[in-house]
């Protein structure tokens, strides 16, 4: 029998030896990786010191699966990693976020992923990144022999400077394609695109979420093709053939598992922001009163305390629920489409409450937060892109919640309104929506 999900979210049973070796590695590196953050938003990317750190901790192996020399490691595991990541710097957490996209990968033909095997395994980074996969707008494909001619432009490919391969979505005539849904993805060779230089934003500069381009068609072997219709199905069977806590996840938990590893950025970064706080608190003087620090202030020590309220409501819900996933793992079970369409806003709200705390650390210490060098402004630019990411607006998930609430028919759709197809065989419960 599986341990009992814990009533408190500070001693969980979930977290591996595996895990709590990874993450205690990274939070030895936390004081490298905030030092560098700065570097890496000129450059827009990890320095290379800060990658090759987080990848001899085993960062980007977390969620490779044992047969690759991966870990194969669950949802708390992978919260606890991510979360220290982002204590240190949000687009090093992004990185152990986007190593979690390789379960992307595995859904798709054995060929292709023995490909990607066999050119990475000493690669240091992400073995594979995506980048508007379930976007509304994405690249053109027409079939031809043996696979696709592709080409395009692909926003958001973040970790893409790190990467050896990528993961873009495409649209096809399904006439002359002779069927499919029309969506697809396919694995691209560095060689075969181009990085443009195009990531300049306000927040999380270090994750270098460039576009990724192909000017002029390339050929794809059709091996390296899967229709978006199927992805949820293939996606859901890749239990079936990979070893690892989280590869014995069903398809709705894969889903909710990718939103923590998402969300546990921004826990992470508010834990950091009053790390950065406390230390500069008890050393800054107020501006306008008359106490030796600011950390003397009444005022500074309401803050945080709700800021510390805060993060530990939303460590509850973020670390809770990924206790709860790995539990019903290892029970053999899954959530039902409502539960995973509440628990995603019930944690995209978490994430927001991490922002609120953030913002406050930051008004409280003042304007000598504005400097680039200082980390706490960094994290409010870094929380804002975060929560601004479509996959966990609080908005969104609340009109989908809402619309169940009120007795409106859910959205089938995956991403970018792309429309899901069920296997005849699927049980009713399965062939409910999902969202992704």
């Amino acid at each position: 029998m599986p341990p009992a999900v814990p009533a408190s979210a500070v001693a969980s049973p979930w977290i591996t030896d595996e895990g709590r070796r990874i993450r205690d590695r990274v939070r030895e590196l936390i004081p490298l990786i905030r030092s560098q953050a700065r570097e890496g938003e000129k450059i827009a990317a990890l320095t290379p010191e800060v990658l090759e750190a987080i990848n001899d901790a085993g960062v980007f192996r977390m969620s490779m699966p044992v047969e690759w020399g991966g870990y194969g490691l669950g949802a708390r595991d992978l919260v606890e990693v991510i979360s220290a990541l982002s204590e240190g710097d949000g687009s090093a957490g992004w990185a152990g976020f986007v190593g979690v996209g390789l379960k992307n990968l595995l859904a798709m033909d054995a060929q292709v992923v023995d490909e990607v095997r066999a050119e990475t395994g000493d690669w240091v980074g992400p073995a594979i990144v995506g980048a508007s996969v379930f976007a509304t707008k994405v690249g053109a494909a027409r079939a031809v022999d043996g696979g696709w001619m592709v080409q395009g432009k692909w926003a958001f490919g973040s970790c893409c400077k790190h990467a050896s391969w990528a993961l873009v979505g495409i649209e096809y005539d399904p006439a002359e394609a002779g069927g499919g849904g029309g969506r697809g993805m396919v694995a691209l060779r560095r060689e075969q695109y181009e990085i443009l230089d195009d990531w300049e934003v306000m927040g999380l500069s270090g994750s270098s979420s460039n576009s990724l381009r192909v000017q002029d068609e390339v050929f794809v072997p059709a091996h390296r093709f899967i229709d978006l219709a199927d992805f949820p199905l293939r996606l859901g069977q890749v239990r079936d053939r990979y070893t690892g806590v989280g590869f014995a996840q069903h398809g709705l938990a894969l889903l909710l598992c990718a939103s923590l590893a998402n969300i546990a950025i921004a826990l992470g970064m508010a834990r950091g922001a009053l790390d950065c706080f406390t230390e500069q608190a008890a050393k800054r003087k107020p501006f306008t009163l008359p106490y030796p620090t600011i950390g003397d202030m009444a005022s500074a020590q309401v803050a945080a305390g709700k800021a510390l309220a805060m993060i530990n409501l939303a460590a509850a819900a973020i670390e809770g629920t990924a206790d709860q996933l790995d539990a019903r793992t290892a029970a053999g079970l899954d959530f039902t489409p409502p539960e995973e369409s509440e628990i995603s806003l019930s944690i995209a709200y978490a994430a927001n409450l991490c922002e609120d705390a953030i913002n406050l650390l930051q008004k409280t210490i003042g304007s000598s937060t504005v400097s680039l060098s200082n980390p706490i402004q960094r994290f409010v630019r870094d929380v804002r892109v975060l929560t601004s990411h479509g996959a966990i607006r609080v908005d969104p998930l609340a009109e989908q919640n809402g619309r169940r609430l009120l007795g409106l028919p859910p959205f089938a759709m995956i991403g970018g309104a792309v429309p899901e197809r069920r296997a005849s065989t699927d049980s009713s419960r399965d062939k409910e929506p999902i969202r992704a």
